[in-house]
């Protein structure tokens, strides 16, 4: 399963190498803008992409970043809420 994780591109840094900067989640790397460049790369500067191993793959919408953003911090939560019942489960099984 690949799961794209939404960003935003902030810079174009290297355009000769279709390199730009995006910001995930406050996190600012660079990636290669080559999948999703139709035009002039600065007109990328301000979009939202859904970014996979350092590449972008696609252009999407705020609304859809923001439910994508969303659903992983979820995602999140719940796999800490999930691993913290297998912790106190664990422990009731080892004083059984």
């Amino acid at each position: 399963m690949c799961l794209g994780i939404p960003g935003q591109i902030v810079a174009v840094t290297d355009p000769e190498r279709m390199l730009a900067m995006a910001e995930i989640s406050g996190v600012k790397r660079e990636v290669n803008v080559a999948p999703v460049a139709t035009g002039p790369l600065q007109d990328l500067v301000g979009k939202w992409t859904l970014i996979h191993v350092g590449f972008a793959m696609a252009l999407i919408d705020e609304d859809e970043a923001e439910a994508t953003l969303q659903a992983l911090h979820d995602l999140g939560e719940a796999q800490a809420e999930l691993d913290a019942m297998a912790a106190a489960e664990a422990a009731q099984e080892g004083r059984e």
